[in-house]
């Protein structure tokens, strides 16, 4: 039945995917952005399996998007081995692979050429709503309002969205930041076709490959304790703050800093905290880092956000977004299979960067003892979150239009 657009709040990874999706199962949807110019810009990231077929099954791309298949492995910085990612060689087959790397600007680009035009409203800063029951009424910060069946917020971690429906939670800091970079200029016997990562007593040091416009290259990025207060860096003190830090891991990681000149972005880590136990509320829901914001030890923010969107779309496919119940019984089916599985990736993610960054020094060599010696971190990032990522792949069924 006609309706009004569903509106989606921001255009990151969440935004763009859902609007995607929803637009492919038949829906007219509107993305409000609070920026005027929001291109982005970004080091290296990486998705799963999981979030290319749900980018394939919104009509994206997915060959012109630059993704470079990638095996991971984790490792010491004098080099012992600690564990090797594995997973279903059924689904590396059907999807080239079950990790890949890409620049973030253009996972934007592809995901942006592939809505229709006038589909994202820039420069427009939706202030709060009101859930009529009927409808949600959307308000705008110069007080103009529009009306729609279903709201969506996708607006990051400061959203605007969520604490309209769950109060005010706070923002947990990590006590991190992430330093990335990337490189054309790739040192002999850096592998194409493998992620690394490896742990000093207080640092990560890890490097991926991408693809961009064709031509190969290597992003790398570091993790360290940070004290939030810090002032920022300008680029060049943050180039040198990285040659310095590479000193802990191999030439060919100092190599790769040392080519990365101008390319250099830094990333605060933080989330919020206790995890929602529910995102939805009448026709109200989250996506994205405004339900689950991560830490990149889950190196599976971006993708997370991407099959939320897919799941939103493929739950409300066969619904009548005129009848209040059966759109809240919708998102509240989404909730069931997006909630605890993203809680988990969390929950992990922040108690790894709790273990390499902020142990204390007695403590460190005990846990890499522990690490070296024995299978936690084989069992813990070797198999059991690749695993859980895995069935995310069964339990979205044969596509938007069908039954997870």
């Amino acid at each position: 039945m006609k309706s009004d657009p569903i509106v989606i709040v921001g255009s990151g990874p969440a935004g763009l995917a859902a609007g995607l999706a929803l637009i492919a199962s038949g829906r007219e949807v509107r993305i409000y952005e609070r920026y005027a110019n929001s291109d982005k810009v970004g080091g290296l990231i990486n998705v799963w399996a999981p979030a290319v077929k749900a980018l394939r099954s919104m009509g994206v791309d997915v060959d012109a998007m630059g993704l470079a298949p990638t095996h991971s492995s984790f490792h010491s910085a004098s080099g012992h081995h600690r564990a090797t990612v594995r997973f279903d060689s059924a689904i590396n087959e059907e999807y080239g692979g079950y990790f890949f790397g890409l620049l973030r600007p253009d996972l934007y680009t592809s995901l942006r050429s592939a809505l229709p035009a006038g589909t994202i409203q820039a420069d427009t800063t939706v202030s709060s709503f009101i859930d009529r029951g009927d409808h949600v009424e959307v308000v705008f910060a110069d007080g103009s309002t529009t009306s729609t069946p279903l709201l969506i917020g996708a607006d990051g971690i400061n959203s605007t969205i969520r604490p309209g429906l769950w109060g005010e939670t706070p923002i947990r800091e990590h006590n991190l930041q992430a330093i990335l970079g990337n490189t054309y200029d790739i040192p002999e016997g850096v592998p194409l076709d493998q992620c690394i990562i490896r742990h000093s007593r207080t640092l990560q040091g890890s490097y991926a490959p991408f693809v961009h416009d064709g031509r190969p290259g290597i992003g790398w990025y570091f993790v360290e304790a940070w004290d939030p207060s810090t002032p920022p860096l300008s680029q060049a003190e943050l180039w040198a703050h990285a040659k310095e830090l590479a000193k802990d891991f191999p030439a060919e990681q100092q190599e790769l800093v040392a080519h990365s000149e101008g390319t250099l972005v830094r990333w605060q880590i933080r989330d919020r905290g206790k995890p929602l136990k529910q995102w939805s509320k009448g026709r109200v829901t989250l996506a994205g880092d405004a339900a689950h914001a991560t830490s990149p030890y889950a190196a599976y923010g971006a993708g997370m956000s991407i099959v939320d969107g897919y799941f939103i779309a493929q739950s409300l496919a066969e619904v009548d977004l005129t009848d209040s119940s059966a759109v809240a019984a919708a998102l509240q089916h989404y909730d069931s299979l997006r909630v605890e599985h993203t809680t988990d990736q969390v929950q992990q993610a922040y108690m790894l960067g709790q273990l390499f960054h902020h142990s204390s020094a007695v403590v460190r060599p005990i846990r890499d003892f522990l690490l070296d010696r024995t299978p936690f971190l084989q069992k813990m990032v070797g198999e059991k979150s690749p695993g859980e990522i895995a069935k995310q792949i069964s339990v979205m069924g044969d596509g938007i239009r069908g039954a997870a």
